[in-house]
């Protein structure tokens, strides 16, 4: 499933080009996704609107639109999201098609229809039942260790689900828990009251560190994220815990093991997060 740094690599290959680019037309050529997409509300919230800006809130793709509109995407598990000439053949799977002047189209793909694609009223997005629980973005400045702690205040459970929590920190998936938690020297399973300041710290600095290289590495291409050319990521050939499980850990020569937290594959050394 794309996260947060699959969809801020989208957003920067998307934004040069979008920017300032005006709708013409919609197609909604299947619209059962996770939510039903209607082709009259979309053209009737985004036809004729420019492009201003492009954003992402989580794992939301956010194109604010004149007018005070904006498109609202969310790629699920399989979803999609490319410009396109406008006289290319459909592409297999592509749900709904935006048609923008200079003979582009954003096209929308999904095989599992886990996705999302809606407009809304820009000033009322925070309030929206979609946004408001999100918690805090990790790469906005304020991550710091004094925050974590500030969050986990009367929490006990497993610090790798603690992060994970998109009501208190938004966009650390599975992966990049695992990154961040290995990089900061902390066992998967400690309790979140037993974490001293100085290890709230370096656990900041690691879930930074972790997504800021996944995002120069353009995401991390475990099953079909693409970014807007269609360009895989590469942050997987650098993964240091995740999916290593019986290989050396590359600072100290033990074996990677693996448990279950919540239902998820958890990676972890045990020499370097005791």
């Amino acid at each position: 499933m794309p996260e947060l740094p699959e969809v801020e690599v989208l957003r920067r290959s998307l934004e040069p080009r979008l920017i300032g680019r005006c709708v013409q037309r919609v197609e909604v050529h299947d619209g059962r996704l996770r939510e039903k997409t209607s082709k009259r509300r979309l053209e009737a919230r985004l036809i004729g609107r420019r492009v201003v800006s492009l954003r992402r809130r989580a794992k939301y793709l956010l194109n604010d639109l004149s007018g005070d509109e904006t498109l609202v995407v969310h790629l699920g598990m399989s979803g999609r999201l490319s410009l396109l000439p406008a006289a290319l053949e459909r592409q297999d799977h592509e749900h709904v098609s935006i048609y923008l002047d200079g003979e582009q189209r954003l096209a929308f793909r999904d095989p599992r229809r886990f996705g999302l694609l809606l407009a809304l009223p820009t000033a009322t997005l925070a309030d929206d039942r979609r946004f408001r629980h999100l918690g805090l973005e990790p790469l906005g400045g304020e991550l710091t260790g004094a925050e974590l702690r500030r969050l986990a205040a009367g929490r006990r459970g497993p610090v790798k689900n603690f992060l994970m929590n998109c009501s208190l920190l938004v966009g650390v998936g599975n992966i990049y828990a695992s990154e961040a938690l290995f990089e900061a020297g902390i066992h998967p399973a400690r309790s979140v009251a037993r974490i001293a300041p100085p290890r709230w710290d370096r656990l900041a600095e690691a879930v930074r560190g972790v997504l800021g290289r996944a995002i120069e590495q353009g995401g991390t291409t475990l099953n079909d994220f693409q970014d807007a050319d269609g360009q895989e990521g590469y942050f997987q050939v650098v993964l240091a815990a995740y999916g290593r499980a019986g290989e050396p850990c590359r600072r100290c020569g033990r074996s990677i093991r693996r448990i279950v937290q919540a239902g998820r594959s958890t990676f972890y050394c045990p020499d370097c997060q005791r």
